[in-house]
């Protein structure tokens, strides 16, 4: 059986190799998901039909999912899942309504003041995949924030089986959630149709959510031009640091938890440690084999890593080279180290905080930048649908009071017209 690689000690030189992750060719991919993206611009329902059958081998007759549909999906899903559901609506809607701006009035100069306010992105485009596993929990980490932000029109997207259905749990939480609209399309097709507009589907201001290599293309393609994207995002990845206080069978775990996602997936080990890697090798063999997904599983722990170090300072150094999608620290002096990482998508604190705990139900977004892009990107998060207006009034006192300062700058650059709009009010004051 493949087993996760460990690395003793590697010079410092050699730890980019080390920590690279699973490379994708993306040159196939262009061509191929251009072509959709232009056929759905051209021909809109038309091509989102004829590629729904292609791809999901599903004959549709209506993109719009009704609401009889939504009615059906409750009856399949069990009362114990939507309670579920419930609970981890609430804690994700507290911890996203605590973000809320409150605004203040600032005055910058007598009788200058400014001040912001915050407006919901009046039309998103959410991005549900399905595959092995119905991501329900991703429906929620969107569309919640997205209504607390007051997004005026919340639409989703997600493919139907081949029976052109969309799972029952996704329904049940995009009803939960506050999703104004659902439609059955998948792919490049989904983002193309929500980046263009359709007959059926609305153009959207922003698209959120995961997806495939497909998915992940086609976001990055339209994001150039034609709308706003959530993040640059790839494969799904953990880091685990932990130390002789951890227990070998939660962090074999943990690593698992993060491989069975997919095939190109990654989990890493940090830790300084002999002991507790050779522990945790032995968990993995024996959790693996009870794993029903242990084929990807498997896969995934080949691109994974355990890397034994000399001392905390290099776990802390090598940890914000990394910039984990998730990071988990399993150590005696976990606050303390938490406080010296600075790249990082989402953290997880102690020997009790599992990253399915924020995957679903203790509050904060499982929507999270990956492939190192947590050094300059942060997860969705309440701001992710706003936008920030500001405003500035000046009276008679605070142009008096400003505007030669505004004079000089404008004549500095030469912009004359500029300079001249506080003159006229200047002048008009004497």
């Amino acid at each position: 059986m493949s087993m996760i690689r460990v690395i003793r000690y590697p010079d410092k030189t050699t730890w980019e190799q080390h920590l690279a992750r699973p490379v994708i060719d993306h040159s196939s991919l262009f061509t191929t998901v251009r072509t959709i993206l232009d056929d759905v611009k051209r021909d809109g329902d038309k091509a989102l039909f004829a590629y729904e059958a292609k791809f999901d081998r599903a004959l549709l007759d209506c993109l719009a999912v009704t609401e009889t549909e939504i009615l059906d999906a409750e009856k399949q899903v069990s009362e114990e899942l939507k309670t579920a559901m419930r609970t981890a609506s609430r804690n994700i809607e507290l911890f996203h309504a605590s973000q809320q701006l409150i605004p203040a009035k600032i005055e910058t100069s007598p009788g200058v003041c400014c001040w912001q306010k915050a407006v919901g992105i009046e039309k998103v485009g959410l991005y549900i995949p399905g595959g092995s596993a119905p991501l329900f929990s991703s429906v929620l980490m969107l569309a919640i924030p997205a209504r607390i932000a007051g997004c005026k029109e919340i639409i989703l997207c997600s493919p139907p089986n081949p029976a052109g259905q969309i799972h029952p749990a996704v329904l049940v939480a995009a009803k939960l959630s506050g999703v104004h609209r659902i439609f059955k399309v998948g792919g490049a097709q989904a983002i193309a149709a929500m980046a263009y507009g359709t007959e059926s589907i609305p153009k959207v201001y922003k698209i959120f959510g995961p997806g495939n290599q497909y998915v992940t293309m086609a976001k990055q393609l339209v994001g150039q031009v034609d709308v706003a994207i959530d993040m640059p995002a790839g494969p799904s990845e953990v880091e685990v640091i932990a130390d002789d206080s951890a227990n070998p069978a939660f962090v074999a775990a943990d690593l698992l938890s993060q491989a069975e996602h997919g095939v190109d997936s990654q989990s890493v080990l940090i830790t300084t440690s002999d002991t507790l890697t050779e522990a945790v090798q032995q968990e993995l063999r024996t959790q693996l084999a009870a794993l029903p997904r242990a084929e990807i599983t498997v896969r995934a722990l080949d691109n994974s890593r355990i890397i034994l170090l000399k001392d905390r300072s290099e776990v802390i150094e090598m940890t914000n080279l990394y910039a984990p999608e998730h990071l988990i620290i399993e150590t005696a002096d976990y606050r303390e180290l938490a406080e010296e990482i600075t790249n990082a998508g989402s953290v997880f604190l102690g020997h009790y905080s599992p990253e399915s705990a924020g995957d679903y139900a203790s509050g904060t977004n499982h929507t999270l930048p990956t492939n190192g892009y947590a050094k300059a990107y942060n997860g969705i998060n309440l701001d992710s649908f706003v936008r920030k207006i500001t405003f500035q009034e000046i009276s008679e006192a605070g142009i008096r009071n400003l505007g030669n300062t505004i004079e000089v700058l404008a004549a500095g650059e030469q912009l004359s017209a500029h300079k001249n709009a506080v003159t006229l009010r200047m002048t008009s004051l004497k």
